[in-house]
């Protein structure tokens, strides 16, 4: 008798497990993304002006990737790649929505071509996270910057998410009216969301949003995407966090020519083309500590309803740190150029992921990976046996993570065929291993660099490693052709 008992006692423990084991087998999903970020704007990644002690936890608890890329220069064709795995070439989101160079307008005299169209949204037939996560059984909700669709039927939620708050066609919080009024202030301006109380941060606002639904959630895993708005511009803050990094700046006693150079080719074009050298921006730098502080109140949040432990934390940036035009905000040293630009300072962005038990706490990670990536690896968390579809270029990061040598040799690409505002040039660019080749289209000029020695881009090598050149150059031209590149017409009011 005693031993039936204890029978039925263990067999009714071993039932409870499996149970609490399969609730554990969906995994919450919340991806961070901010606007802007440049790869050396987190203290863990080598800032020392701007402090970020959240994400520097979270980097501690978790992968913090090294060689990590957007997939464009500019945020809306990073965000089709994100939220569908491909490359902008295959989404036709190949600039930031709707571009400067719409149907020949604004073509500035020079510039030499006029650029081929881009998309101005992501196309409804595309099979999307969100989508991908509803069909697995998950809840979703998306608070903040969209920009991926100039009318109302490409928003959010037409592609997968149940919830929107602040997602729309605008890249940028619009209605400034000063420095505590609209823009980053409400009134916001913006049709989904609500005004808030005077003096209200969007920021803080967005992160009050996400905390409610976190704490709303039940036994249903979800998968959440917040979307900052910040650190783009307009540059706005809190006025006591401004005043911190005033004082923090006036300690350094850096002058505009410290800051500041305009003394290459293209800065001449344009009177506020230049490129900042060091960090020491007080509102730039205010925004930064605010983000921080509220995806630290998002992770206490999920602490506090006990699902740490079982969801997936992933945080990274649409594209480089604004640098070189625009205000200069920030500088992206020693890496080179910044936003709109196919130089490492564009496009080389901070990546961080946790996910306690499946992910080595504290490991650096130097794999070369790319936005279209958080696809494939967040597919794979919420379907277990997920397969990659082949039009998908991402990659599952996880198993990769435990066997890094097999994608050492991987092949990245980048196809920006645009004149950026920021003073970068339509072009593409090719990584294989540690060199990196970028295709200049207006004049066909090839520039090589050797990423593992000169990861500033200072030193072209396209004249002295010309097989290696050629190799790189053949293998870029081919992958364009193939994926049916835009062609470029000449611009008839070009000034040399």
């Amino acid at each position: 008798m005693l031993n039936r008992i204890w029978f039925s006692l263990l067999l009714m423990v071993a039932v409870q497990a499996s149970l609490a084991q399969s609730k554990m087998k969906s995994p919450n999903v919340i991806f961070i993304l901010a606007d802007d970020l440049g790869s050396m704007d987190l203290s863990c990644y080598g800032s020392r002006f701007y402090e970020t002690p959240n994400l520097d936890a979270l980097a501690g608890m978790g992968v913090k990737f090294i060689n990590n890329y957007s997939s464009s220069p500019v945020c809306s064709p990073t965000r089709a790649s994100i939220l569908t795995g491909k490359n902008p070439i295959h989404t036709g989101v190949t600039d930031w929505i709707t571009g400067r160079q719409e149907n020949g307008a604004r073509v500035k005299p020079f510039e030499k071509l006029i650029a081929p169209p881009t998309a101005y949204e992501l196309a409804l037939q595309e099979h999307t996270l969100a989508e991908h996560a509803l069909n697995n059984g998950y809840q979703t909700f998306f608070a903040g910057k969209w920009h991926l669709g100039e009318e109302e039927k490409f928003w959010p939620l037409s592609q997968g998410f149940q919830t929107n708050i602040g997602g729309w066609s605008k890249g940028a919080p619009t209605g400034k009216k000063n420095d505590s009024t609209g823009g980053f202030f409400s009134p916001y301006a913006n049709p989904t969301l609500t005004d808030g109380p005077q003096g209200e941060y969007l920021t803080d606002r967005l992160a009050n949003e996400c905390i409610r639904f976190i704490k709303a959630q039940s036994d249903t895993p979800f998968f959440m995407m917040y979307a900052l708005y910040a650190v783009h511009n307009p540059l706005q803050a809190p006025a006591a966090l401004i005043e911190k990094y005033k004082q923090k700046q006036q300690q350094l006693g850096y002058t505009d020519k410290d800051r500041f150079v305009k003394n290459e080719n293209w800065m001449m074009h344009q009177a506020d083309w230049k490129l900042r050298l060091l960090q020491d921006h007080a509102v730039y730098a205010a925004m930064i500590e605010n983000m921080d502080w509220n995806i630290g109140r998002i992770i206490q949040s999920l602490k506090e309803k006990g699902l740490l432990d079982n969801t997936i934390i992933v945080f990274t940036s649409d594209n480089g740190g604004l640098s070189t035009a625009e205000g200069s905000p920030t500088s992206n040293a020693p890496l080179r150029a910044g936003k709109g630009w196919l130089y490492e300072g564009g496009i080389r962005v901070p990546l961080l992921m946790y996910w306690k038990g499946q992910l080595q706490q504290g490991l650096v990670s130097n794999m070369p990976v790319i936005s279209s990536d958080i696809f494939t690896t967040l597919s794979a968390v919420m379907q277990k046996g997920f397969k990659k579809p082949s039009a998908l270029e991402g990659e599952n990061l996880l198993p990769l993570l435990k066997s890094p040598a097999a994608i050492k040799e991987r092949t990245l690409y980048w196809y920006y065929p645009h004149y950026s505002n920021q003073g970068g040039r339509p072009a593409a660019a090719i990584r294989q291993g540690h060199y990196k080749l970028i295709l200049n289209f207006d004049n066909n000029s090839t520039e090589l660099y050797d990423l593992s020695i000169d990861f500033s881009e200072k030193n072209n090598l396209a004249n002295q490693q010309i097989a290696k050149r050629d190799a790189l150059k053949t293998l870029l031209e081919k992958w364009l052709q193939k994926n049916n590149a835009g062609s470029f017409t000449p611009n008839p009011g070009y000034q040399q």
